[in-house]
């Protein structure tokens, strides 16, 4: 006979929800010091850092059984800690049917439907249960032990996310000081809240950023992820935050199936969004912020589409235009010189002036404070701001939320936006305006979880693992020493430029330019001595070269800002921060940098959008006079948009038009115009960039005279392919590449134009006899081979020898006649290095007295052999020495 089991017999329970957590965990122990004699039924819990919690020391402290244990008919009081919801109370269901049954509920959740009525309520708004019982206890002068203190401070630190989320109260960070006042032990609290993600949860946390989506709801962006499991999830809640943390999520949904149901875990840091209120709709709940639910009996497909709907009926769009915008607008006309649109600046106090043409009833862009004192600074006052204005013209109605808002001011870098409705401009937002929104909503973003960030001046983005990949290993070592070396000098590091954009765009990098927040010059010396290197400075600019023992080199510069004293002006240099200096820079896409100090090794920071340029294959400038104050930045937006295949963004555009019109390479300096000019004809083929710069009149600042025409780019794509030809058979072969494109382009020219192009360049004598003398007898001896009926190897050879590879090439591109480029080929390829095997000195083995006549028989020797007559030194000598007898120059 089975012997009964004695059933506990007492007149209070305490308890709390399933699934619980450390906040019910440490409210059903400070309850507990409130009922003496009280049992607590424990409902269990899947997370394993709270049963592991149990597995320790800490059980003795709690007067606990399990529901089976409990004669229920002699339960008079049901104490409820941090939940009054039935649905999430399954352990005590029949219980909570019993008549006379007197229900104490202590509890921080808002009041959802569902929710049991108490005889006795402390419901109050702080950031954990545990709060309001330890209140309570020290009021009643009741003193937890060390332990306890302990338990009771680990539910507040975990439900408050450690003082960092949006409920906080002053009241949860007054407990857990009187908690630490009674020895709560924080190395023990640390253990348990701050939780690293292991080994195998980073399958589950990979699988939820893959199958991320993305719901733009009433312009409220809702980050959704749909996963399963065979198996439960170990600290799935870790995991979620971690996805929001590491994606900068707004409002974030998981939808997990794991042991056959469906776990929905919320995230949200938009106060206008309830996530609570929306898993009520699944019997779920929790706090604005944060919230879970668990479904039974409904596959993922079915949630999902239900979730959406919740979300259809919840979230409202957050419109604040009619809020934020200032009205009236204050407006110019296109036509209205920069000075007088200065001058209203100043009037209304403004930074920002729409330009509407009242004519047409049209926006036509925006004009800054901050390019108006640059008109004003290079006397261009006179000029109309259309000539300066940004034209991309972005506009809002009056019913936007707040995520348009952003979208344009914020990632789209507009100062200013105009509120447009039925073709009526009913006011401007400005970045300002924004910004005042955006701090005083960030106040309770911050609480809501300060480990997702706020959004700094500059986007930050770890790439180590992209420098470990694409790097070879001493590219690595050099950067980590440099990085090590600037650290042990209290200087800020970063590698910045074309290094960082080849990098990401994975091309071949080819230099490596140093920024150095403090004194360049110094931080080489001593790495230089430091890695036996020598050093070349430019005091002026603040700049060195490090140059190793093999001549690699790195450039190293102190981070400076430049500005110009008139335009086309070399700039005036001072030093300054990583951000000024990169704002110095030409274009976005060469703005970014990468942190080298050891802490912040592989940081990636990004001030002015250039990894979206990337993205987007666009190249911009920074500032809208970056084209008046450094023409020669509009022959590099064309480079670069040739050597990457990008297009020239639509303000960049329109400003290189601007500057050409009003001429700002008069003041330029030629051989700085020169220089840009080799480097795009140096580029693999630099035809689409003669054709863009031909599309803005480019060549006319080399010679008004000077005109591309069909037969001029027919040409140049014969100069490319000649060049291919040649670069692929001779890989080592160094010429100068850029000289045959410019012999092509002024193949038509007369001599007047090129002698005056010459000198508008400043071309060094050197090189002026590129493009006169050798290229006009190029020309001549090619006129002549074409011309001859036949001729010789003799005669080729002696009409080419003595050409340089780059007239060689540019001959055989101006060839029409096939016959004739072949034998050139021929010659170049077989005939150019033949020379005799014999020298002077066999020449006076055989008696021959030195003179003109060693000439003469190295010539006849060199003839023979180029028809095939001569093969070994042995015939040259022979062939020497009959031609010595028979004019009787020997005996």
């Amino acid at each position: 006979m089975t012997k009964k089991k004695k059933l506990i017999k007492t007149a209070t329970i305490i308890t709390s929800h399933v699934n619980t957590d450390f906040d019910a965990v440490a409210s059903m122990l400070a309850a507990q010091k409130l009922y003496p004699g009280s049992v607590i039924i424990f409902p269990g819990s899947q997370e394993k850092s709270l049963r592991d919690f149990f597995i320790s020391s800490t059980s003795y402290l709690f007067n606990m059984t399990d529901q089976a244990s409990i004669d229920f008919s002699k339960v008079s009081k049901l104490v409820l800690v941090d939940t009054r919801q039935k649905s999430r109370l399954t352990q005590v269901s029949d219980l909570l049917n019993k008549k006379n049954l007197k229900i104490d509920i202590y509890d921080h959740h808002p009041s959802m439907k569902g929710d049991i009525t108490g005889s006795f309520e402390i419901i109050r708004k702080t950031g954990a249960t545990t709060t309001i019982l330890s209140t309570l206890l020290q009021e009643k002068k009741i003193v937890p032990s060390p332990e306890e203190a302990t338990i009771m401070a680990l539910g507040i630190y975990e439900d408050t996310g450690s003082f960092t989320y949006s409920s906080t109260t002053k009241e949860d960070l007054e407990q857990a000081a009187f908690l630490l006042s009674c020895g709560a032990n924080l190395n023990t609290i640390v253990n348990f809240v701050v939780k690293e993600i292991k080994s195998e949860q980073v399958i589950w946390l990979n699988e939820l950023l893959n199958e991320m989506t993305l719901h733009k709801i009433n312009g409220v962006d809702i980050h959704i992820s749909v996963i399963s499991s065979p198996t439960y999830i170990t600290d799935l809640a870790t995991i979620v935050q971690k996805v929001v943390r590491m994606e900068n999520l707004d409002i974030f949904f998981a939808v997990v199936l794991m042991d056959n149901k469906i776990n929905i875990i919320a995230r949200n840091r938009i106060p206008e969004v309830d996530v609570g209120k929306i898993l009520s709709g699944f019997g779920g709940g929790g706090h604005s912020y944060a919230a879970f639910a668990k479904v039974d009996n409904q596959t993922p497909a079915q949630v999902e589409i239900k979730l959406l709907e919740r979300l259809q009926k919840e979230v409202k769009s957050i419109q604040i235009a009619t809020h934020l915008m200032a009205s009236p607008a204050i407006t110019v006309e296109p036509d209205t010189d920069c000075k007088k649109a200065g001058s209203l600046m100043t009037r209304y106090n403004i930074n920002s002036l729409l330009v509407v043409d009242k004519n047409k009833n049209s926006y036509e862009g925006y004009i800054t404070r901050q390019v108006i004192e640059k008109t004003l600074y290079h006397n261009l006052s006179h000029l109309p701001v259309k000539e300066y204005m940004n034209s991309e013209t972005r506009y809002i109605s009056s019913d936007a939320d707040v995520s348009q808002i952003e979208n344009i001011i914020i990632e789209a870098k507009h100062r200013i936006l105009p509120v447009i409705d039925n073709g009526l401009i009913k006011g401007v937002i400005t970045r300002t305006d924004l910004l005042n929104y955006l701090v005083q909503h960030n106040k309770t973003l911050k609480k809501n979880d300060t480990e997702l960030g706020v959004k700094k001046n500059a986007k930050k983005r770890q790439i180590e693992n992209i420098l470990y990949q694409r790097l070879d290993n001493r590219i690595k070592l050099l950067l980590q020493n440099i990085g090590q070396t600037g650290n042990e000098l209290g200087l800020n590091m970063f590698v910045v430029g074309g290094f960082v954009r080849d990098l990401l765009l994975n091309r071949q990098i080819e230099d490596i330019d140093i920024v150095v927040e403090g004194d360049g010059i110094e931080f080489a010396r001593v790495y230089a001595q430091k890695e036996g290197c020598r050093i070349n400075t430019h005091k002026k600019f603040g700049t060195a070269v490090i140059i190793f023992p093999d001549n690699f080199k790195i450039d190293v510069a102190s981070a400076r800002l430049e500005y110009y004293t008139m335009p086309a002006a070399l700039p005036i240099v001072e030093n300054s921060s990583i951000k000024l200096d990169l704002a110095r820079r030409d274009f976005t896409i060469n703005t970014l940098a990468i942190s080298l100090n050891p802490d912040n090794f592989g940081t990636m920071i990004d001030y002015f959008g250039g990894t979206r340029d990337l993205k987007d294959k666009t190249i911009r400038i920074i500032h809208n006079l970056s084209f008046v104050e450094d023409p020669t930045r509009i022959f590099r937006a064309i480079k670069f948009s040739n050597r990457f295949g990008f297009k020239i963004g639509k303000v960049t555009s329109n400003l290189i038009q601007n500057a050409i019109r009003i001429d700002c390479f008069k003041n330029l300096s030629g051989l700085r115009v020169l220089s840009e000019l080799k480097q795009i004809f140096e580029e693999e083929n630099p035809i689409p960039a003669i054709r863009t710069m031909e599309t803005y009149g480019l060549e006319k600042v080399l010679h008004e005279n000077l005109t591309i025409i069909p037969n001029t780019y027919q040409l140049f794509e014969s100069v490319n392919k000649i060049l291919s030809w040649h670069d692929l058979l001779y890989v080592d072969e160094q010429y100068p590449r850029w000289s045959v494109y410019f012999m092509a382009l002024l193949n038509r020219c007369s001599f007047n134009v090129c002698e005056q192009i010459c000198t508008r360049l400043n071309f060094p004598l050197k090189e002026r006899g590129i493009l006169f003398d050798m290229r006009y007898k190029a020309e001549k001896q090619l006129l002549l081979l074409e011309n001859s009926s036949c001729f010789s190897k003799q005669d080729l050879y002696w009409a080419l020898i003595n050409f340089k590879t780059e007239y060689i090439l540019y001959m055989m591109a101006l060839c029409k006649n096939e016959a004739v480029k072949k034998a050139i080929s021929n010659f170049y390829t077989h005939q150019r290095d033949i020379k005799p095997y014999i020298k002077g000195r066999d020449l006076l083995k055989i008696g021959l007295k030195p003179g003109p006549v060693f000439t003469t028989i190295l010539n006849q020797i060199l003839n023979a052999k180029l028809d095939g007559q001569l093969k070994t030194k042995k015939e040259e000598i022979k062939f020497a020495e009959d031609y010595a007898k028979k004019n009787k120059l020997i005996d």
